[in-house]
């Protein structure tokens, strides 16, 4: 199932629908109502949350004090017309979400909720979203034969058909005289053109990132946080932009996931910067285990390959000594074998351990004494 079929409703389930099919957290919109079953949650709210298509959300004044359940269809007023959403989060929650928003002062501006959607409005409903795809194909080529410097990423039918969104982006600034005019001709709508960035054209398309899995725009992220290459170096990726980069030819907004662990984990780190002294060798700096509190140092400025894992406790007591005009005897602290860190993750738990001769031997001889014991019950049972 497609997340616009998620939030839109399943093509079939025009006739008669009532919420039965609507399965709640299948897509990034859905909000946890934990204060549902409290008694003062009667469902017969002022204000409830509609959400739409994609990630088009929107808040509307219950004036007919209808009895709404989280994914019940319901039909909204617009500008012009009316639109058709499902109904997402009812309650108390919706007022602490206006605040969150900062929109509980213009509470009285907020459009209505006409009704729950009847079968004619679910069907003019369905009839708008099968136009939606070839309209997107048609406008594109208009904008190309206009020689428009723009990409149509998406279009979306108000519920009645009157209107329609479609969803841009653009470098830099369009005239559009010309081509709403054309649209207007060409589709018999209202229209109406809203600028997004590639992030969220990325979050509206969908797609599989490199990791194998959905998209995280497309699933879980309603907001887009700036992501800069200095997220990268905190988690000493490699600053290669065909690995960075995602579906949207941005840097990768899962580079936020754990910016903030590889953070605290540095905060005690020695600098890297300072090579450290020793009466054998001057060692610089290599690389950075960050984890395992590990910094690599090479005795040879040349050479990447011959490198020593130096605690980064080590590191601190060398570089004291250095500071204070001293040399420390060694890179290592004593009794500690220079390269001891192994990057074997499994050297203690080898998958051979099962295989040794003895306990093999010995399983032989419980196998073979288990069936002696077993043929001679038989035999004496006979």
């Amino acid at each position: 199932m497609t997340d616009n079929e998620n939030i839109r409703g399943q093509p079939g389930e025009a006739a008669g629908f009532t919420g039965a099919l609507y399965h709640p957290g299948e897509n990034k919109l859905d909000t946890f109502n934990w204060l549902k079953d409290t008694p003062f949650d009667t469902g017969a709210d002022e204000t409830v949350e509609v959400r739409f298509k994609n990630t088009r959300k929107g808040f509307f004044r219950n004036v007919n004090a209808l009895e709404l359940e989280i994914g019940d269809i319901v039909a909204v007023e617009a500008s012009p017309g009316h639109d058709i959403g499902r109904v997402s989060m009812t309650g108390p929650l919706v007022t602490e979400q206006l605040k969150r928003l900062k929109a509980y002062q213009r509470t009285e501006e907020l459009k209505k909720i006409y009704r729950k959607a009847k079968d004619t409005d679910i069907q003019k409903w369905e009839e708008a979203r099968k136009l939606e795809n070839p309209t997107m194909f048609r406008a594109r080529d208009i904008a190309d034969g206009l020689n428009l410097n723009m990409k149509i990423g998406d279009v979306e039918y108000q519920g009645d058909k009157t209107k329609a969104i479609f969803y841009y982006i653009a470098d830099e600034r369009v005239d559009f005289r010309q081509l709403i005019k054309r649209f207007a001709e060409e589709f018999k709508v209202r229209i109406e053109m809203r600028q997004i960035g590639a992030r969220q054209e990325a979050g509206r398309i969908g797609g599989i990132g490199s990791c194998g899995r959905e998209l995280c725009c497309a699933t879980h992220i309603t907001n887009f946080m700036s992501v800069t290459t200095t997220h990268a170096r905190y988690q000493e990726l490699s600053l290669n932009p065909q690995k960075l980069a995602g579906q949207c030819s941005k840097l990768k907004c899962c580079l936020n996931f754990e910016v903030d662990c590889y953070i605290d984990a540095q905060k005690d780190f020695p600098p890297r910067d300072i090579p450290l002294e020793t009466k054998d060798c001057t060692a610089c700096f290599q690389k950075i285990d960050v984890h395992k509190g590990i910094y690599w140092y090479a005795a040879n400025r040349q050479s990447s390959t011959d490198i020593i894992a130096i605690p980064v406790q080590r590191v601190k007591e060398i570089q004291e000594l250095n500071r204070k005009g001293k040399k420390a005897e060694k890179l290592t602290a004593g009794g500690q074998q220079e390269g001891s860190v192994s990057n074997d993750l499994l050297q203690n738990d080898s998958i051979t351990r099962f295989d040794r001769t003895e306990d093999r031997k010995n399983s032989n001889r419980r196998r073979k004494g288990r069936r002696k014991n077993r043929s001679n019950n038989d035999s004496q049972a006979q």
